[in-house]
Parts: C-alpha cells; structure tokens; sequence
C-alpha cells in the first residue's frame, strides 16, 4: 500500500510560508478545502516561480499534500528529502499504471491531498494533460482548482472543485471558466484548457453501464 502525507503542516511552518509570500507580494486565498481526500490542480502555470509560490501557499494553508514523480528520482538522499515533501515514487512508464498507482493511494488512505500541474509544461500547449482527470473520476473524488493570478498576486483555492462525472466536455467547461479569470505571468504561454484524449472516459461510462 502506498502511504500518504496528508493533515496540517506545523503551525510555525505556516506562519513562516504566510510571511514569505506576504514578502513577495502574494495574499493567499483560502480556506482549505473541506474534504478528507481531493486532487487539487494549478494553474495556468508559465513561471518556474509558480511552483515556489504554490508550495509556500500550501504551508500557508496548513496542508500537507503530495505529489507523484518517476521512481528514479527518489534515489539516495535526494530521494529521501524528496519523500519528506511529500513526494511518491510511481511507475511512469504507460499512463494508465500511472493513474492506477494514483488511484490506489486513495484508496488506500483515509486523508489524501494530491497536488497535479495539469499543463505538464511552462510553455504554450494545445492541450492539458488529463491523468488528473481520469484519477479523481476513478477514485471517486473531487478535483480542487487551485490557482495563481499575476495580476492580483493571489494564489489559493478558487473555491471552486468539480466532481468528474465522465462527461469531459461539460466539466472541462467549468475548469475552463475558472481559470480564465486568472492571469498567468506569461500569458502567452497559457495552455488551452481540453484533452487530447476526450472520448476515452465517455467509452468506458458507456461500457460500464451497458455490460456484455
């Protein structure tokens, strides 16, 4: 089974990441989710700082969350420091294992925070990556739309979070109306909100509620 780190960051350690983004100018937008397991995605994501504000917004917030990586990154202790931040090793090698080892974490724990960067990337893309998707439609969870704004300097929970119901287009729809109120540091490279890969979970809805 695959252990998560989920619950509250150390007190002092949120008030230290508050105070570090108060420094570079970012307000964070709370609360934190209500729910005991989520995936939770953000973006629009152009800036290697992104990731930096992201994770200091979720010391902010007092959630301690993960993240999944290639196994070959969790080596020696680099691997070990890597793990201390939440970091779980997976299969990367087909996307469907991927989603499966993603799966069983929730499924396996009681809490679960999953952090996805959705885009993949910080350059211009014509589609998302949709593993997020296809986990929390799986483990039966929402999908937590976490944010930056470069014009407002926020960064936090939107307050908006989607159950997936394997109609992709109409939830891309909400996904793609949240985030477009919120301006990147680089606008030009914002990736359009879609999937490559749109008909795969309708095919599966429809298999599973008209078995053979």
């Amino acid at each position: 089974m695959i252990k998560a780190r989920a619950g509250k960051v150390n007190i002092l350690l949120g008030t230290g990441a508050t105070l570090i983004l108060r420094l570079l100018g970012w307000k964070v937008q709370g609360p934190p989710p209500p729910y005991p397991k989520y995936v939770v995605i953000f973006a629009p994501h152009t800036s290697n700082w992104d990731g930096l504000v992201g994770i200091l917004c979720s010391f902010a917030l007092r959630v301690r969350g993960n993240w999944l990586g290639k196994g070959s990154l969790f080596k020696g202790i680099f691997g070990w420091f890597l793990k201390k931040i939440g970091g779980i090793p997976v299969d990367r090698s087909t996307p469907h294992r991927f989603v499966e080892q993603a799966v069983e974490l929730f499924e396996g724990n009681e809490q679960v925070v999953l952090a996805i960067a959705p885009e993949g990337t910080r350059e211009f893309s014509d589609h998302w990556k949709s593993g997020f998707y296809h986990i929390a439609y799986h483990a039966k969870v929402p999908i937590v739309l976490g944010f930056w704004d470069y014009k407002t300097k926020r960064v936090g929970n939107s307050g908006v979070a989607v159950m997936p119901t394997g109609n992709i287009e109409e939830d891309l729809k909400i996904i793609r109306d949240t985030y477009n109120q919120f301006l990147p540091k680089h606008p030009e490279c914002r990736s359009l909100v879609q999937f490559k890969d749109t008909q795969i979970l309708k095919i599966n809805k429809s298999s599973e509620q008209n078995p053979k």
